[in-house]
């Protein structure tokens, strides 16, 4: 991306997982019997008959390897000049005054691929040779790992509770290789839908299937249009989805799943384990769905809560309150996707019905059913991180009064998840893109509180959008403020002892993101707490095309004066 021609100007975007286990793993396990000779031979195999059609139409990464490689060779020399090897570069880091803060990169959504065929499909890793000169880049610049999305859809594709992770295996390999890190993110989510996706990968077949049984399993807005990009929340408990498990369960498969396959690199090659929530696998509701144009920016959005399962939890909910007349579906004057606050009844800053006792009521309910959503899920995770077994990292030695040691472990993986950067709005009092993306946030109640303290009991982490946007960079319209909204989310996470890691909404390499970066990596524009990690969006042709001014941010941020 060019540089900006004026500070106060630029581009936006939105905030943008002993013994052989019980269920089946037919392409992991065969592939594996085989011997890593016969898998080389079969991937090539399928590499050899690809065409065009077969792959992603778009892509972030097509660079030739032949100019990755000269590329490869330049910074070998520079970085043999300056003495600056991975290894010396991270040992100045631990040894600068100021600490550094550890960088992961986010690699294309399209590294693994669904190869259909003949009526079969075989996920692959495509661009193997091309994707392996791009990690040796990365470790030789000095990053720290890189970002992967598991996608469901992939993995589980075939059948349900019948997994195959050969693709990914050969990938985290691959990155272990390079002395990389994994922060795996378990995709629940389609692709496709949101700013920045180059390509589209759905759910899995036999998902959608039963969403066709039963389109209540999906999001609905309030014109009855259903969102496939994700499961709506308020059938995590319902037995939906064939051989009558529930939403809940099939996640919690997936996860257990990716846990025994990469059992030999939990805490030493996979240190993350992101679970997705949402879309975008963010912890929201699809209030402002871009990709099928019913949303543009700054759009309020809708609220997400007309699917049959919502409308009974509000149902239940509102006859608890003593107001059953509150059941029986959302506000009825909160305007469109793409209306402004001030021409809703709902959202208009003074004497709007968000700040009456049926406002408190259902926003609370809408909010909160998200909040349950994550408790369950990552309750679910941090289970199965936690089995007999399973790597375990010692969090604290205490000594006790009678001279003994207490010793208290962890697992070894850090859990997470990704809350989104909804900055629009901001500055009104309502804030009413917040809260129909399900954060209950105004001026007057701090959204994001209940957020963190649900996080804590989980031992969970949280990664927040847009650390490098600026205020002066969207128009006063549109009531914009994504520094206040990282100071409010980094200050309350510091409060309630949350770690926060930071991820950029939009593929930037202008100088003024750079600064606000590593402004809120090292805490100098928040009132308290600082990241403990960046994620930096994404790999791919653009990060080639600005390579210098990338390395260059690296050195910044992982080695500080």
């Amino acid at each position: 991306m060019a540089s900006l021609t004026s500070p106060c100007r630029g581009p936006w975007a939105p905030g943008q997982a002993g013994g052989l286990p019980q269920h089946r793993r037919n392409g992991t396990q065969r592939h594996a019997r085989a011997g890593p000779r016969a898998e080389a031979q079969r991937a090539q195999g399928l590499g050899a008959a690809l065409d065009q059609s077969q792959l992603p139409a778009r892509t972030d990464f097509a660079r030739p390897e032949a100019e990755l490689r000269s590329m490869l060779s330049r910074i070998y020399q520079a970085s043999d000049a300056r003495q600056l090897a991975p290894e010396r570069r991270r040992a100045q880091r631990l040894a600068a005054p100021v600490k550094g803060v550890p960088v992961y990169v986010m690699l294309p959504l399209d590294t693994v691929w669904l190869l259909e065929r003949d009526g079969a499909a075989q996920p692959l890793l495509i661009r193997e040779k091309a994707m392996e000169v791009g990690l040796e880049m990365l470790s030789r610049a000095g990053v720290d790992g890189v970002m992967i999305d598991v996608w469901w859809g992939i993995v589980e594709h075939a059948e349900p509770q019948r997994y195959d992770f050969s693709a990914y295996r050969k990938l985290f390999e691959q990155v272990a290789s390079k002395g990389l890190k994994v922060q795996a993110v378990m995709s629940f989510h389609a692709a496709g839908n949101n700013v920045g996706d180059c390509c589209r990968i759905n759910l899995p077949r036999w998902v959608l299937e039963a969403g066709e049984r039963d389109p209540d399993i999906f999001f609905t807005d309030s014109s009855g249009y259903r969102n496939r990009e994700c499961l709506s929340v308020g059938c995590d408990m319902e037995p939906v989805l064939p051989g009558g498990r529930t939403p809940l369960q099939a996640r919690s498969d997936f996860i257990g799943a990716f846990a025994d396959e990469f059992a030999d690199m939990l805490g030493s090659v996979v240190t993350e384990v992101t679970v997705g929530m949402g879309p975008a696998g963010e912890l929201r509701y699809p209030s402002y769905p871009e990709g099928d144009g019913r949303w543009r920016f700054p759009g309020i959005g809708q609220f997400q809560c007309y699917d049959k399962y919502m409308l009974a939890s509000l149902r239940e909910a509102a006859i608890a309150a003593g107001h059953p007349e509150w059941g029986h579906g959302g506000p009825h004057d909160s305007g469109n996707y793409n209306s402004h606050s001030s021409e809703t009844g709902f959202f208009k800053s003074y004497g709007g019905s968000w700040d009456t006792d049926y406002g408190r009521f259902f926003l609370s309910w809408y909010s909160g059913l998200l909040i349950q959503h994550a408790d369950r899920l990552l309750g679910a995770a941090k289970g199965l991180l936690s089995q007999r077994c399973r790597p375990r990292a010692m969090r604290e030695a205490r000594e006790l009064s009678d001279g003994g040691m207490l010793y208290v472990f962890e697992p070894a993986v850090q859990l997470s998840i990704k809350l989104a950067g909804v900055h629009w709005c901001f500055k009104s009092r309502a804030h009413a893109a917040e809260l129909t993306a399900g954060y209950y946030n105004t001026r007057e109640r701090n959204g994001y509180q209940p957020i963190m303290e649900m996080l804590r009991q989980h031992g969970a982490a949280a990664s927040f959008t847009c650390v490098e946007m600026r205020d002066c960079e969207h128009p006063l319209e549109a009531r914009c403020s994504p520094e206040g909204l990282l100071n409010q989310v980094l200050s309350t996470a510091a409060r309630v002892g949350v770690p926060m890691s930071g991820e950029n909404a939009l593929q930037r390499y202008d100088q003024y993101a750079f600064d606000k970066i590593c402004d809120s990596a090292f805490g100098q524009s928040v009132m308290a707490g600082r990241l403990e990690k960046l994620t930096f969006l994404r790999m791919g042709d653009m990060m080639i095309d600005n390579w210098s001014a990338f390395g260059a941010f690296l050195q910044r941020l992982t080695c500080p004066p």
